[in-house]
C-alpha cells in the first residue's frame, strides 16, 4: 500500500490544527507556512474535511479552522478516507476478479487481509494520540507575533517635488507665459 501526499498532508495538517486550536481558529495560511504545504492544496483538503464534519470554519477577521469534534473522537482512518485516499493494497481495487471472469490472483487474500489490518490500525489511532505524542516530544507553541507597526531601520526618503511641467502641453503653456 502506498499512502500518497494527500493522506499524509491531511493528517499532518490536522495534528497542527489539534495542537493550536485552543488559541482560537487556525488559518490555513499559518498551517501552510509551518508545515510547508501549498495553501491551495490545503484549501482542497480542508474543503473535504469540512464536508466530512471533521473541521469547522469560521469566516472573517480572526477566522480559520477548528476541529468539529474532540480530537479523541477523530481517527487517522477517518482523516485519510475523508480526503478520498484509497486504503487498498490490492492491485484490483478489492474486486474479486483480479484476473478476469471470476478468477482472483494468488495473492489477493493476502493483500485483502493487509487492507483489513491497515484499516483496523489506522482506526485505532486517534488524532488526540498524535497530538499527545507531539507534546511528549517537547513541542513548543511559538508565540503569536505582536501587532506592532513595523519600524524600518532605514531612513524614510521623501520624493522631491519638481516644479516642472508634466506634459508637452504644460510645457508649451509655461513658455507662453514668459
Amino acid at each position: 500500500m502506498r499512502l500518497t501526499t494527500k493522506g499524509r498532508f491531511a493528517v499532518t495538517a490536522m495534528i497542527d490544527l489539534g495542537l493550536r486550536q485552543a488559541n482560537g481558529p487556525v488559518t490555513l495560511a499559518a498551517i501552510s507556512q509551518r508545515q510547508q504545504i501549498s495553501l491551495s492544496y490545503l484549501e482542497q483538503l480542508f474543503g473535504k474535511l469540512r464536508r466530512h464534519a471533521l473541521v469547522e470554519s469560521t469566516r472573517g477577521p480572526g477566522g480559520g479552522y477548528t476541529l468539529a469534534k474532540p480530537a479523541n473522537n477523530i481517527t487517522v482512518a477517518e482523516i485519510i478516507s475523508s480526503v478520498d485516499e484509497p486504503m487498498d493494497a490490492t492491485q484490483c481495487g478489492g474486486k474479486s476478479n483480479c484476473l478476469g471472469e471470476g478468477h482472483r490472483c494468488m495473492t489477493h487474500d493476502l493483500w485483502d487481509s493487509l487492507n483489513v489490518k491497515m484499516v483496523e490500525f489506522l482506526d485505532s489511532v486517534s488524532l488526540q494520540k498524535l497530538v499527545d505524542d507531539q507534546l511528549a516530544k517537547g513541542f513548543q507553541m511559538e508565540e503569536k507575533p505582536s501587532l506592532k507597526r513595523a519600524i524600518s531601520s532605514l531612513p524614510v526618503i521623501k520624493p522631491m517635488r519638481v516644479n516642472a511641467p508634466n506634459s508637452v502641453f504644460a510645457l508649451g503653456n509655461a513658455f507662453s507665459k514668459m
